[in-house]
Parts: structure tokens; sequence; C-alpha cells
């Protein structure tokens, strides 16, 4: 029974890992930290991360597009999104984002479209960074 996975151990030793590594030669002390100095433009993130098509990151919002129809709040899986009714314009949260893309595939006017950002750790869930308007 103890040696029916030594096979199976050999085999995963040679093949490629399925996740990226951690975007910088060093893993920094604060991830925070880092993501703000790629932002500041002190750090680069190394190597430059490819992500594949169709890739489904940060959302996108084209406010001058949006006619305040409400079929994303509708067909949103997770309550990440909020109707502002004195501008007839929507907010989204993405800490609640499940980045299932339905708001983007219901939108009549392609308002909303998925970004290739993926760094979006935060401390507060809160943040300018983690709210689209």
């Amino acid at each position: 029974m103890k040696f029916s996975m030594i096979p199976q151990v050999i085999s995963q030793m040679f093949k490629h890992p399925f996740t990226n590594l951690f975007p910088a030669k060093y893993v920094p002390p604060s991830v925070t930290k880092f993501l703000e100095d790629v932002k500041a433009g002190k750090a680069k993130i190394i190597p430059p991360v490819e992500t594949p098509e169709g890739f489904r990151g940060k959302i996108q919002y084209d406010r001058e597009k949006c006619i305040g129809c409400k079929l994303c709040i509708k067909v949103c899986p997770s309550g990440a999104i909020e109707f502002k009714p004195e501008e007839k314009k929507i907010r989204i949260y993405l800490a609640r984002c499940t980045f299932c893309s339905q708001c983007n595939d219901i939108c009549p006017v392609h308002c909303l479209s998925m970004s290739n950002e993926f760094l979006l750790a935060d401390a507060d869930k809160y943040s300018k960074d983690l709210i689209v308007e």
C-alpha cells in the first residue's frame, strides 16, 4: 500500500507545475508593499506573467456607455454589483466578484469587459482599487 504511490511521486518530479511562480526574483516580506512598488514603477514583475486568451481579470467599466438597465445586477451570482439610482450607474465590488463574466455577457451596450489585470491583492476590501465605478 505504501509503495503504490512511488510511481506517481516519481512522475510528478518531472512534470511542470500548473501555476506560475511568484512574479519576483525573491518573495518579498510584504506582498502589498511589493504591489505598491510595481504600481509606482520601483519594482518589476519578473518575468512578465502572460495571461492566457480569454483570461477573466479585473472588470473594466465604461460609464459613458452604460444605460442603467440593471441586467448585470440581475445575473450577478455574488451580489457584487450595486446600482446608484441618482446617477443611473453601477458600482462593482471586486472583493465580492467571482469573475464569472456573466455581467459582461448580458450587457446590451458592452460597457463591461474583463481586463488582463490580476494583481488585485489589498488589505482593505473597500479600497479604491477594489471598487469599479
